[in-house]
């Protein structure tokens, strides 16, 4: 059975869909073992709890630092025995020591087409930008910010009459079947991080990730 530790900040839902995978079997023998939050107010506590998974907060203002910070959060999940760490909406910058002790085992989801739009506010700034497709990118966590080697990304259109809720609702909707799928590449080993590029099923990918022909 492979172990998934998810770390979050907010609501979940990347956490949900990654639960659900593991239910439906879209992740195949596989369990999220624990959900850990650096906000104790983060909703996808709960769904942890409904769904008989440990979980626990791990907050910055107990340390002195970031990377007493991160020396602390690398212990808990290494307690778990992790095969994937799944970041889920986990809004912390994470040290480079934290990034190279779990390189290669460490997936992101980030809500755009990258490399454009990095960072925060991504779905406003596609918006601002007169863009006609927005989407969203699952890649490995390296030292540079959202800036991973791409694995898969699911594009969405962008209307005219559009609002940025509008825009998160059908981005997410192709988030929550692209991390589950990208996570089962990984824990099968089909996927894997090789010289700094995403390869799968010992093909290299290009920047945007995986694309069928």
């Amino acid at each position: 059975m492979h172990n998934i530790v998810v770390l979050i900040s907010g609501n979940g839902s990347n956490l949900q869909a990654i639960i659900d995978g593991c239910s439906n079997g879209i992740i195949n023998n596989s369990q999220v073992a624990a959900v850990i939050s650096n906000k104790a107010d983060a909703y996808g506590l709960k769904r942890a709890q409904r769904a008989n998974i440990d979980n626990l907060c791990v907050t910055a203002t107990d340390y002195a630092n970031r990377q007493d910070y991160d020396q602390a959060l690398m212990e808990k999940i290494d307690a778990y025995q992790p095969d994937v760490i799944i970041l889920a909406g986990f809004m912390r910058i994470l040290s480079a020591n934290f990034v190279n002790h779990y390189q290669g085992r460490m997936l992101n989801i980030h809500p755009s087409l990258l490399p454009k739009y990095s960072g925060l506010n991504t779905h406003q700034r596609a918006i601002d930008a007169g863009d006609k497709e927005h989407g969203t990118s699952v890649h490995f966590v390296t030292e540079q910010l959202d800036g991973g080697p791409v694995i898969l990304q699911a594009k969405v259109p962008i209307f005219t009459e559009d609002s940025v809720d509008d825009v998160i609702e059908r981005v997410q909707q192709q988030e929550h079947k692209i991390y589950p799928l990208v996570t089962q590449w990984l824990l099968s080993q089909r996927l894997s991080m090789q010289n700094g590029y995403a390869v799968l099923d010992g093909n290299r990918l290009p920047p945007q990730g995986y694309a069928a022909q």
